[in-house]
Formats: structure tokens, C-alpha cells, sequence
């Protein structure tokens, strides 16, 4: 993983983040601007289980994790170059936490943004297929219980779940897996 700031820069002098998932809606960063955007070669699913945030190691939650193969709609959020290392650095702090697994890795990959079609190069966090946690393609079912019933340090999976979903039809993203999710889980 690069930490080299000016590497992670676009040409453009400004920082790019990927968000799939409750980056959508819980950013926790200041940012210059928010754009619709597509990432191929990847794509969101609950993918990591959740000992932690959404789940205890007793009953895990679950959470979403870009995967190899396809593609994601989901937004990215512009922030000025020199904000860049201390948005980095809250970010890895969350997506990558001390002493926790490693469940996530920091890419930097190429999208587009759907609003202009300019393609920039953003920090995005991949699942980590390596992780004990990552659980791969999961019968709809246990997906589905899991979140139900997954509760952690950050609240409840089914909040998680909910609010991710409801923000990506707010932006006119369908997600068919996560609407199979709901079907089963249920308001």
C-alpha cells in the first residue's frame, strides 16, 4: 500500500475516494464535491463477516466489500490535494484499524464519473480474499439472517443494510442482490 500522497493524487492536483457502501452516506470527511460514478472490475457484496462493527464473533453481522469481477455504481467524493494525507489517514483509520483483521485493502483504481465522464483515480477499499472473515458468494439466506440479526460496536447490520440501500436508490442505483437481501430480511 502506497502512502505516498502526491502518488495518490489525479492529474488534477485532488484526492478521489470510491464509496459503495456507508462511505455513501457516513463519509466522516470534508470533501469539495460528490459525483455519481462506476468502478469495473469489481463489485459490491456482503462479502466480510463482522465480528466487530456489525457483528460479535458469537452471532456476526456482515458487511459489503468490493469483489472481484463486474462492475459498481456507487459516488465519489473530491477532496482538495492538501486535505488528501488527513482524509487518508481517518480513512485507513476506519477501513483499516490497529490490531484489527486486515479485511480491507487500499486500492488506488481508475473510474469514471458519471456526471461529466471524466475518469480519475480514486482510493478504493477491496475486499481482502486472504482475510479469515471474507466469505465469498453466500446463499441469499445466510446473508439475509446474518444481517437480521448481526449487532455491533457501530450499531445494528440491519441499519447498516437499510441505510446503504435506501441511499443507492435515492441516487438511482438498483442493486439486485441487495434487493433479494431485503425481500428476505424485511422492514
Amino acid at each position: 500500500m502506497t502512502t505516498d500522497i502526491a502518488s495518490l493524487l489525479a492529474p488534477d492536483g485532488d484526492f478521489y475516494v470510491f464509496a459503495y457502501g456507508s462511505l455513501i452516506w457516513r463519509p466522516g470527511f470534508d470533501h469539495a464535491a460528490r459525483h455519481p460514478a462506476l468502478l469495473r472490475g469489481f463489485h459490491r457484496r456482503f462479502c466480510l463477516w463482522s465480528h466487530r462493527y456489525r457483528g460479535t464473533p458469537e452471532r456476526p453481522g456482515l458487511v459489503l466489500g468490493l469483489d472481484r469481477g463486474g462492475a459498481c455504481r456507487g459516488a465519489v467524493f473530491r477532496v482538495p490535494g492538501r486535505a488528501a494525507a488527513e482524509t487518508l489517514a481517518y480513512l485507513d483509520a476506519r477501513e483499516l484499524p490497529d490490531g484489527g483483521e486486515v479485511v480491507y485493502r487500499r486500492q488506488l483504481l481508475p473510474l469514471t464519473l458519471l456526471d461529466n465522464g471524466q475518469r480519475v483515480p480514486a482510493i478504493a477499499y477491496v475486499a481482502n480474499r486472504a482475510c479469515r472473515l471474507y466469505c465469498g458468494k453466500q446463499p441469499t439466506e445466510v446473508l439475509a439472517r446474518a444481517i437480521d440479526a448481526g449487532h455491533g460496536q457501530m450499531g445494528s447490520n440491519r441499519d447498516y443494510f437499510f441505510n446503504t440501500l435506501d441511499h443507492l436508490n435515492e441516487m438511482g442505483v438498483r442493486d439486485r442482490g441487495l434487493e433479494a437481501i431485503a425481500a428476505l430480511v424485511g422492514r
